[in-house]
């Protein structure tokens, strides 16, 4: 693995943090593995769980899930293919980046066991539709949370909103909330991943996306110079639609959901889209099963992984 996490026992706190951030994000510029997104909430665990082998009846209750769940997690952080030879990043639940992996405090045995980047995901879900779109729901308790996720060591966020036609008025709704939200956890310190996804069954998704490419692009062109954010999109219908954004001076990374895709599609698609890279969650579990033995689940895991990390790098 090539590590690039250096020893800063001997900086002040403040120094330390600091440069793990500095790292972070040379890392996050300049490497092109993936994001694994292993941020399933209360709402979309069940489903995850279902699909490893883990069906409701199994567990009783939020906390048997979320104990479940995390079982599932460290699992696949614990895979001898899940490392920064491959993965560059990784987005936790809230609850995740609160627990350990193996002994140490989630981020902290990510950046420092594996060199994989950590990010949380930050919104409370979607509203209810309005104008063909789900704007996120009120978050109070955002600043709290960054506040929590600095301590934790985590580099960056994520926060989805849902696109379902091509409407310019709700688009636009939802880019706007995209930005000032991440104008908040910029004030953090933090990177936020913007993520408005477009529904890939839309019978209007590829106009919903070129609606999306000139808001975000606008939202861009606002930001103070000097100030990046990233982006997690749906794969376009239109290959290399969002080729700008990759290339914008204010977009450190542009990432792609799978968005139900199988892992086979989603790959070949991506493969198209120069300069973007994965960040996918159901399209990376795939296959996977809790009653696996350690021999077949690494093995499985291990071919998701190397076939992910190369249609980001095609």
């Amino acid at each position: 693995m090539d590590r690039v996490v250096r020893i800063t026992a001997h900086l002040k706190p403040a120094e330390a943090k600091a440069d793990a951030y500095d790292q972070m994000y040379a890392r996050v510029k300049n490497f092109d593995g993936f994001l694994a997104a292993l941020d399933q909430s209360g709402g979309s665990s069940p489903k995850a769980l279902a699909l490893y082998g883990v069906p409701k009846e199994s567990y009783s209750g939020d906390a048997e899930m979320f104990d479940a769940i995390h079982e599932m997690r460290q699992r696949i952080v614990s895979c001898p293919s899940f490392n920064g030879n491959d993965v560059l990043g990784a987005i936790l639940f809230e609850m995740t980046m609160d627990r350990q992996f193996n002994g140490m405090p989630a981020s902290q045995y990510l950046w420092e066991k594996l060199n994989v980047v950590p990010f949380v995901k930050c919104d409370k879900g979607l509203a209810d539709e309005q104008n063909d779109v789900q704007l996120m729901k009120p978050n109070p308790g955002l600043d709290a949370l960054m506040t929590r996720a600095s301590a934790a060591g985590v580099f960056g966020t994520k926060m989805r909103s849902l696109i379902k036609q091509a409407n310019p008025v709700g688009i636009a709704a939802i880019v706007a909330q995209q930005f000032e939200t991440a104008r908040q956890i910029l004030g953090h310190g933090l990177m936020p991943i913007i993520e408005p996804e477009v529904d890939i069954n839309s019978a209007t998704k590829k106009e919903a996306e070129a609606m999306l490419y000139s808001a975000i692009t606008e939202e861009l062109n606002k930001l103070p110079e000097g100030t990046q954010i990233m982006l997690k999109l749906t794969i376009p219908t239109v290959d290399n639609l969002y080729k700008g954004l990759c290339e914008h001076p204010k977009v450190l990374k542009v990432v792609a959901l799978s968005g139900g895709y199988v892992r086979v599609e989603a790959n070949n698609r991506l493969a198209k889209q120069n300069g973007m890279i994965a960040s996918f969650s159901r399209a990376l579990t795939e296959g996977l099963n809790a009653k696996m033995t350690d021999a077949e689940y690494n093995d499985t895991l291990g071919n998701s992984i190397r076939s992910i990390h190369q249609a980001s790098s095609t």
